[in-house]
């Protein structure tokens, strides 16, 4: 499979791991130095000695920004998965779709100051992280267009995941506005800290992951479980959730705009707010509540769903050709994909990889560029060393918190797990 007929989902899952190279170190960093300055008296953002709370917010919204694209990018590859099976054709504008996506990874990180609009940095440097932060509508926008020129020319069916994807376009437009909206430090700074700002981020990760993925939960439950979800629950659960999310987070916009504080316990009855935050509560309800049906119908199908076909959808991507569930090894012979759209398209020189074992773990290993074999790579078998590794390193880092030996004492069980993992063995 060449890089330019990698599915779109395939390349948001690329850029996403890129994004994560870059923005982890930046919290690991942050969090280390807090760590040092709480136990063995450093001063990295302590100003009484020289330090600077600042640089705490640098590195933080360095990491922060960034990872709400990590949250988001994988949602955009899911809306174009389901995009283009339930309107029966290739989404429009494939170059353009995967330059928007390097394009919003390359620019979120360079727009984290937009978060620290109220701390008093220059306004020189303030304007040019305004640019970038409206900048940064640009290629969200092309996506946009491109899944509205797919829907167009194609023959959308209704189903539940396409739903949750018209949802998706719907709010996520309204999340994008209103963050445009906070990209001017005038603006941003009269509703700094307030509910618009929660309505805003709400409108976005909510709206832009939260209703892309319970899309794709209907959309690949099928091949994940061999069940069927029930689509009269999906989509009462889909309406539902849709008219409790506005419910719910449109009148925090009104909110914000009368001035009603963030990370506040409780207010003054004078203030007039209590109207809005009751319905804001009603509609969390009534989002409970449709989850809650969403869960049912898991619950429901994984007991008594209708058995799945191995493609319920006709799509046209390759995990829809073996049975649903899939073997374990998901095909006995790696197929040579000829285009993007592999199951919607004329079979022609059907050809497989040959030479790789069938009673081992192999995996065929290509060049990056021309998807040529290079060579074979024997995966290890089933461990428990790394979740022990993993349960080692979570409790050192809680421990760290609170005294510097937890690093002594965590990297004994952390040292034996690596040594069991990577000890050499006799292959059979």
């Amino acid at each position: 499979m060449l890089l330019h007929r990698m599915p779109l989902f395939v390349w948001a899952m690329l850029v996403t791991s890129f994004m994560i190279l870059f923005a982890m170190p930046a919290v690991m960093l942050a969090s280390a130095f807090l760590a040092l300055d709480r136990l063995v008296a450093t001063h990295f953002f302590n100003p009484a000695e020289g330090g600077d709370p600042i640089l705490w917010q640098h590195l933080f919204w360095f990491f922060g920004h960034p990872e709400v694209y990590i949250i988001f990018i994988p949602a955009l590859g899911m809306v174009s998965a389901i995009v283009g099976t339930f309107c029966a054709r290739p989404v429009f504008g494939y170059t353009a779709m995967v330059l928007a996506l390097v394009a919003t990874a390359f620019i979120g990180f360079g727009l984290w100051v937009h978060h620290m609009f109220a701390v008093g940095l220059p306004q020189i440097g303030e304007s040019f992280f305004t640019a970038a932060s409206i900048l940064i509508a640009v290629p969200s926008g092309i996506q946009i267009f491109c899944w509205i020129a797919t829907i167009w020319g194609g023959r959308p069916r209704l189903a539940t995941p396409f739903l949750y994807v018209l949802g998706f376009i719907a709010i996520f437009v309204i999340g994008g506005m209103t963050g445009v909206m906070v990209a001017s430090v005038p603006i941003d700074l009269q509703v700094h800290d307030t509910f618009f700002v929660v309505a805003h981020f709400h409108y976005v990760l909510i709206g832009g992951a939260v209703f892309p993925l319970l899309g794709a939960v209907h959309y690949w439950f099928p091949k994940i479980t061999g069940r069927m979800l029930d689509e009269r629950l999906g989509k009462w659960s889909f309406w539902l959730l849709f008219v409790a999310f506005n419910v719910t987070f449109f009148p925090m916009h009104v909110l914000g705009v009368q001035g009603m504080p963030r990370r506040v316990y409780t207010y003054v009855e004078e203030t007039g707010w209590g109207d809005l935050n009751l319905l804001a509560s009603a509609g969390a309800a009534l989002i409970a509540l449709s989850l809650l049906l969403l869960a049912t119908n898991v619950v429901r199908a994984l007991r008594r769903g209708e058995p799945a076909p191995g493609d319920p959808w006709c799509a046209d991507s390759l995990e829809w050709a073996p049975p649903s569930p899939p073997p374990p090894y998901n095909f006995a012979a790696l197929p040579v994909v000829h285009g993007r759209h592999p199951l919607w398209e004329p079979a022609r020189d059907p050809r497989f990889v040959v030479g790789v074992a069938s009673d081992k773990r192999e995996v065929l290993v290509t060049r990056v560029l021309d998807a040529e074999p290079d060579h074979r790579f024997e995966q290890p078998g089933p461990t428990l060393w790394p979740l022990g590794l993993a349960l080692a390193t979570g409790v050192t880092f809680v421990g760290v918190i609170f005294t510097p030996w937890a690093v002594v004492v965590g990297s004994v069980p952390a040292l034996v797990c690596l040594l069991g993992w990577f000890w050499p063995r006799k292959k059979p």
